[in-house]
């Protein structure tokens, strides 16, 4: 119970923190919370910030939940025990500017115990990701390298490891394995043992979920005074419409949500707020927009990958528009 209640306290924490750097960032908006109860046990804080200087739209959520180990988890979520509890946050944010890039992060504790309430199995999940409309290479290389800093604190092989699992589970396999985004990283079914016992997967847990500032909000600060047009909005609702397909057809959280009776406002929120599907549409062979559609074909290492645009000549080029 000890342990529960610091990874709660740390959730809630890494909510507050996050906030304010986004509130920060934009300048004019602020989050406001819909605090929420679940009947079949738990709730949350659902925290939304909308129509601000740069974010469109964006949560920062927290839930802790539990309940009863159904016959329809046990069979569709393949877990067994007699009760369960999750305890997580998950946040998405939409800028407005098609320059600034989409982001997802979540980072989650789930446990499981016997008729007797004692603690059964304990896992461990969560990453942050990048999705981009615009590609800038030296952005990706920043967000990435953050990530591998945090990563190679504890074991330098996670980097590598859980960038190859972020690459291969944003994937739109109906869209002949189109990813989302770049990735970043994810890792899910962490379960202590050894010397990486709880405390070692709860600081890492602490050191990733404190470098989603460190990875995105630089990046932020840097694009989203780019001028823009009404062609390049249209791109980023084309795409938005593949991150919608994503976490609708694919994504495990929202699908948890869902069949756990979770609260449905919230887990959608993932949702941006305009996207367009038209259809067959194809960018223009060599244009940026298809620069950006090849680098979601297919995984890459970017911080081995070199920048083929120059800054000051991607300046020029946007604000000539």
């Amino acid at each position: 119970m000890e342990f529960k209640n610091q990874w709660i306290a740390f959730i809630h924490q890494l909510q507050n923190d996050i906030c304010a750097a986004l509130e920060a960032c934009d300048g004019k908006a602020t989050f406001i919370e819909d605090a929420w109860e679940r009947a079949e046990g738990g709730g949350g804080k659902t925290r939304v910030i909308s129509n601000g200087n740069v974010f469109e739209k964006g949560g920062v959520n927290t839930s802790i939940v539990f309940g009863d180990v159904t016959d329809m988890m046990r069979t569709q979520l393949k877990i067994n025990g007699d009760k369960w509890f999750a305890c997580g946050l998950s946040l998405v944010i939409h800028p407005s500017n098609p320059f600034v890039p989409t982001v997802h992060c979540n980072y989650r504790m789930f446990e499981l115990y016997n008729a007797a309430g004692e603690t059964i199995d304990r896992w461990f999940g969560g990453g942050t990701d990048l999705t981009p409309y615009y590609l800038f290479e030296e952005d990706a290389r920043h967000f990435h390298q953050t990530y591998k800093n945090a990563c190679d604190q504890f074991d330098p092989s996670f980097y590598p490891d859980f960038k190859k699992v972020c690459d291969d589970y944003f994937v739109n396999t109906h869209r002949n394995n189109e990813r989302r985004g770049i990735g970043g990283i994810f890792y899910d079914y962490k379960k202590p043992a050894g010397e990486k016992d709880i405390e070692f997967w709860f600081g890492f847990a602490k050191a990733c979920g404190y470098a989603f500032m460190d990875a995105y909000i630089p990046i932020v600060e840097k694009r989203k005074n780019i001028p823009y047009t009404p062609e390049n909005k249209f791109w980023q609702e084309i795409r938005r419409g593949r991150y919608t397909e994503f976490n609708l057809v694919h994504d495990r959280g929202t699908i948890f949500g869902l069949k756990t009776n979770g609260r449905t406002e919230s887990i959608l929120m993932s949702l941006p707020p305009t996207v367009r599907f038209e259809y067959n549409y194809q960018p223009v062979k060599g244009s940026e927009e298809d620069k950006l559609l090849q680098a979601c074909l297919h995984p890459v290492d970017w911080l081995n990958t070199a920048i083929d645009i120059n800054e000051d000549d991607w300046s020029k080029k946007v604000n000539s528009c």
